[in-house]
């Protein structure tokens, strides 16, 4: 997509470090760069303003040369008329449009971004399934959400919720990558203990992110505690049963000790009765969680 650049904003602070080694420049300068691309948001490639002037015109050039810096543009906002919501589309570099939702209230900016564009996984109740998948999104496709929003409020993002467009963990490479990126220091620092990640069940992928120990916020899509059921509204689980699901969330409570949410959506005559209710106890007896009916 890039014609073999590499995309400065899906790199760590030390591995631009290494890219600037690579390309014949010293270390610091990958220091320098990666501040001024979480701080001052400036141009690289053009002439130098007060804030950029330190910058050589030859590295300049090798940047134009060998990178990207990796940009998404804001196609449009939608702003709620009745509480501090607005919806963003962004448009990647190859056409697709993507939305983020930021939810912005007195204390923190909770953000809600997209991970794919598009989703496979076939949920009857959502949107952004509808198409199939296009593609999944990129690391710093899925941090450069988090950027633009701030820069177009002013406002530093306090909390994340991976539950926008598309399964984080049918894109797990990407969602890793985003996870170390967003947690850089010297980069957007949002602490892992404000992010959640939304699944609605891929067992295996549960298990490997529990294994990372990585104390993130995990978030099930249930809307059913019986298979027969939960699969005519969800058709991944025809793949992966409850028990299953239940037994992967004990092993991410043993390696994370994270509340882990149960989200339950509400369909009149489908998942409401007191029988699901009453399942819902018996399954989720003793785990350290909580349930969040929408």
């Amino acid at each position: 997509m890039y014609k073999g650049k590499i995309v400065l904003k899906n790199l760590t602070e030390e591995e631009l470090k290494d890219f600037l080694v690579s390309i014949g420049e010293k270390k610091f300068r990958g220091s320098q760069i990666y501040s001024w691309l979480y701080r001052n948001i400036c141009l690289l490639y053009t002439s130098p303003s007060p804030r950029d002037r330190n910058i050589p015109k030859s590295l300049r050039a090798k940047l134009e040369e060998h990178a990207i810096i990796g940009n998404i543009e804001k196609d449009l906002r939608l702003d709620s008329k009745i509480d501090g919501t607005k919806k963003y589309l962004f448009k990647l570099n190859d056409g697709n449009i993507i939305e983020t939702v930021a939810m912005d209230y007195d204390t923190r900016l909770t953000l809600c971004v997209s991970n794919q564009v598009g989703c496979r996984m076939g949920c009857r109740f959502c949107a952004s399934t509808i198409d199939g998948l296009s593609r999944n999104l990129e690391a710093w496709e899925i941090l450069d959400q988090i950027i633009k929003v701030q820069e177009d409020l002013g406002k530093r993002v306090s909390n994340i919720v991976m539950m926008g467009s598309g399964e984080p963990l049918d894109n797990y490479e990407n969602s890793i990558r985003f996870l170390k990126l967003v947690n850089e220091e010297n980069g957007l620092n949002i602490g892992n203990r404000h992010i959640t990640l939304s699944t609605c069940g891929i067992v295996d992928r549960i298990r490997d992110l529990a294994d990372l120990e990585i104390p993130i916020n995990l978030a099930i899509s249930l809307h059913s505690p019986f298979d027969e059921e939960r699969q005519k509204i969800m058709p991944v689980a025809n793949k992966y049963k409850i028990d299953q699901i239940i037994e992967a969330c004990h092993y991410y409570l043993g390696k994370t000790n994270r509340r882990i949410t149960f989200e339950y959506s509400l369909i009149k005559g489908v998942n409401d009765s007191k029988k699901e209710a009453e399942r819902i106890v018996r399954l989720l007896r003793g785990m350290l969680c909580h349930v969040n009916l929408i």
